[in-house]
């Protein structure tokens, strides 16, 4: 099994391309199932989870050519053989699920295993079905799957929480629905608004999107259409804190302060330097420790969960005690075992974590537990004494693309091996 190998890094110095979003180029893929004509994505990000999703689309029948070593994906569902999503892929990523909306809106019949993933939390997916059934659907839960099946009729649909895959379930679902859908408390992410764009591009009527409440009036078909996948603004996070804990100046490109308004505000909280270039966003540290900030995660436009554990690993370094409060997802903290192995000082109580900074970290054999986990101790290991290993980082191959490398080309001391 490969593993990374860190040592003691920085300053950095250079420039970072920051790839397709993986969370929304997952969501289109998905949404390639609605039409019969083909739809092209380009900007696509080279992960195995795309690699994953594109197994799933296959095994319903839809056709998937790869252009541009693979940056391009033209996807075609012409002609769906099923509309059985089975576990043993489902199981491995849980945006599979997101293939429920719209093979029920297009076929009227679904059978989705329940989702896999990360283990970071329960997750469940009640509020994509509620919303389902809000719209007419017949669901049932039988052996580990959702049989779904209906011709859905507009409905308004409330969620108790700004879920961003039911959002995107229930409005893929309304696309192709008889009458009006108005989905409120809507999620408000980058990736929804981006979904609801190709949509649209496709022929999708669809008012709101990025906004708390999403109208979405029926069509009887979609179209074909080519649509660039937006800026990853988690990988976007990422690399704009790895100078905030190894020093330097790095510059993002691609990237924009809207993508992270809220993360951009903590990170200048704690004492980078960050400016919109015309290429990107650059992160400058100052030199010195940082100070200690206090983070809540929340629904966009709030702090990112998917950005909790990078900044934890950066709060280890910083000057005084921050405290970081997760709110989207529990068991998010399973990083915080391992940075404690590498010295930091953390308190976990719950959902919240207490990180008083020290002026160093050691190197030490650490395990990955999820995707973000994993970058965060490599980032931590970028500025700790001696070569940290990081073990089980399968994980990153599913949203980082060349990580490795990325990291090489701004000075880091990185290195996967491969036994």
């Amino acid at each position: 099994m490969d593993r990374i190998v860190v040592k003691r890094s920085g300053p950095l110095s250079g420039q970072i391309p920051i790839a397709g979003a993986k969370n929304t180029c997952l969501k289109l893929m998905c949404a390639s199932l609605l039409s019969d004509e083909p739809l092209t994505l380009t900007n696509v990000p080279r992960l195995s989870d795309v690699a994953t999703l594109s197994e799933l689309l296959e095994s319903l029948g839809v056709q998937i050519g790869r252009l541009d070593e693979g940056r391009t994906l033209a996807l075609s569902a012409t002609d769906l053989t099923s509309h059985l999503a089975h576990y043993d892929i489902v199981r491995k990523l849980r945006a599979s699920f997101n293939v429920l909306g719209p093979l029920i809106g297009r076929t009227g019949e679904a059978i989705v295993s329940l989702p896999g993933g990360c283990a970071i939390g329960a997750r469940a997916v009640d509020f994509h079905l509620e919303g389902l059934k809000a719209m007419g659907a017949k669901v049932d839960l039988k052996d580990g799957y959702v049989y779904a099946s209906g011709d859905l009729k507009g409905a308004e649909v409330e969620f108790p929480f700004p879920s961003v895959g039911a959002t995107e379930n229930v409005m893929c679902a309304a696309v192709r629905a008889r009458g009006t859908t108005v989905i409120k408390n809507a999620a408000r992410e980058p990736d929804t608004k981006a979904l609801a764009d190709c949509l649209i591009a496709m022929g999708a009527d669809i008012e709101g999107a990025g906004t708390e409440q999403i109208v979405v009036r029926g069509v009887d078909r979609l179209h074909g259409a080519t649509h660039r996948v937006i800026t990853d603004r988690i990988e976007l996070g990422t690399y704009m804190v790895a100078p905030g804990i190894a020093g330097g100046e790095v510059e993002c490109l691609g990237g924009t302060r809207d993508l992270l308004a809220a993360f951009c505000d903590k990170m200048e909280a704690a004492g980078l330097e960050i400016t919109q270039t015309d290429a990107g966003l650059k992160v400058r540290h100052p030199g010195g420790r940082l100070k200690a900030v206090d983070v809540t995660t929340a629904p966009f436009p709030g702090f990112p969960t998917d950005l909790q554990a990078q900044f934890m690993a950066m709060m280890c370094f910083a000057e005084g005690t921050s405290t970081l409060e997760e709110t989207i997802f529990e068991n998010r903290f399973m990083h915080a075992p391992e940075l404690i192995r590498m010295g930091a000082n953390i308190d976990v109580q719950g959902n919240t974590a207490r990180v008083t900074g020290v002026d160093h970290l050691r190197a030490a054999p650490v395990m990955a537990t999820d995707l973000r986990a994993s970058v965060s101790l490599i980032l931590a290991g970028m500025a700790a004494e001696g070569e940290t290993i990081v073990n089980r980082v399968y994980h990153l191959d599913r949203g980082y693309e060349h990580l490795v490398r990325k990291l090489r080309g701004v000075g880091a001391n990185v290195e996967r091996l491969s036994e």
